[in-house]
């Protein structure tokens, strides 16, 4: 029988809470470097080539030869901006959680097997191993209500809480993407807008601010208490 949430359903315009974690529990990311390149991979894949190449060409610490060779990787190398849109992620030591958009049918399917299969051979080289890193292939939970999405995103950026320090806010963590969402960073590749757009447009809702809502609220019902059950690793 498949892993839970291990069968896809490919919708095109989807959402989807896509995670997986470290195989026999393992630890994934064990110094800055992995998470930086694992970021960094996110960079490559779903910003624009054009806008990539043109920050090699303003990098002087290269030469010109170095630049060509840069320059001539990203035009070769696969890309899907536009393709996907990434909402929101969090790296956790041996585990990971992405809610992206597919704006094409297969191209989340196209988009982690290049992503992790390239953070696999990263990691397999820097640390002299072989095989699997990963508890087999990633998982992912088609999001059918916008209600769903935006406890999703809670969900997701809450995960780090009980690892933070006792005085440490949530947007310290660096390996995600609420810092964006608090307005402490601003990374092009991470789209905002559908979930800050429901503070925009719900009067009713509880809270006036993104902020307020991660930190603030206190699951109450069945419902919810359903929601975070629908995002428990297998």
């Amino acid at each position: 029988m498949p892993a839970k949430n291990s069968v896809k359903i490919y919708v095109s315009q989807g959402f989807y809470h896509v995670y997986n974690r470290g195989v026999e529990k393992r630890v994934i990311f064990l110094d800055e470097q992995d998470y930086r390149v694992f970021i960094h991979y996110l960079e490559l894949y779903l910003s624009p080539k054009d806008e990539l190449i043109n920050r090699i060409r303003a990098q002087i610490n290269l030469t010109g030869t170095e630049k060509n060779l840069r320059i001539a990787k990203i035009l070769t190398s696969e890309n899907f901006y536009k393709k996907i849109e990434l909402l929101c992620y969090i790296l956790m030591p041996n585990h990971y959680h992405i809610i992206l958009k597919q704006n094409e049918q297969n191209g989340m399917k196209l988009f982690m097997h290049s992503l992790i299969m390239r953070y696999v051979q990263y990691f397999n080289k820097k640390y002299e191993r072989v095989g699997p890193l990963f508890q087999g292939r990633y998982k992912a939970v088609l999001i059918d209500k916008e209600e769903y999405l935006l406890h999703l995103s809670r969900y997701i950026h809450i995960n780090i809480k009980d690892l933070l320090g006792k005085n440490q806010p949530l947007s310290s963590y660096k390996w995600s993407s609420y810092p964006d969402y608090v307005k402490k960073s601003n990374t092009s590749w991470i789209n905002k807008d559908y979930i800050l757009g429901y503070f925009r447009k719900n009067n009713d809702f509880s809270f006036d601010s993104y902020q307020g809502f991660v930190e603030g609220y206190k699951e109450k019902s069945q419902t919810e208490e359903q929601i975070y059950k629908k995002l428990i690793l297998d």
